[in-house]
């Protein structure tokens, strides 16, 4: 994934190398934000039609996520070819793609 390559280079560049433990928790910080957003746009719930989103702040969180993936050595496109695959066959099988808990 060429995203992957370019956070690299980018955490590589800046000096922003982290160990694996701080890019997990930067991810729920950033994944943490949105929901926020999401709060406050509907008013704590009492709008969820208003939900919204900024871009930068999907994006902030999508860096966070490939961070990881880059200090954890996983492929980003090959982990989500292999979820996408899982999500197939669990809807072939149970026609839901969800893991049934």
């Amino acid at each position: 994934m060429d995203e992957q390559d370019d956070v690299a280079a980018f955490v590589a560049e800046h000096g922003l190398e982290t160990d694996l433990a701080h890019r997990v928790l930067d991810l729920e910080s950033e994944v943490g934000e949105i929901a926020k957003e999401v709060n406050t746009s509907t008013g704590y719930g009492s709008d969820p039609d208003a939900a919204a989103v900024a871009t930068d702040e999907v994006g902030d969180a999508l860096f966070a996520l490939l961070a990881l993936a880059e200090t954890a050595d996983v492929d980003a496109a090959a982990a989500l070819d292999e979820s996408l695959a899982k999500y197939e066959s669990r809807i072939a099988s149970s026609g839901d793609a969800g893991s049934g808990q």
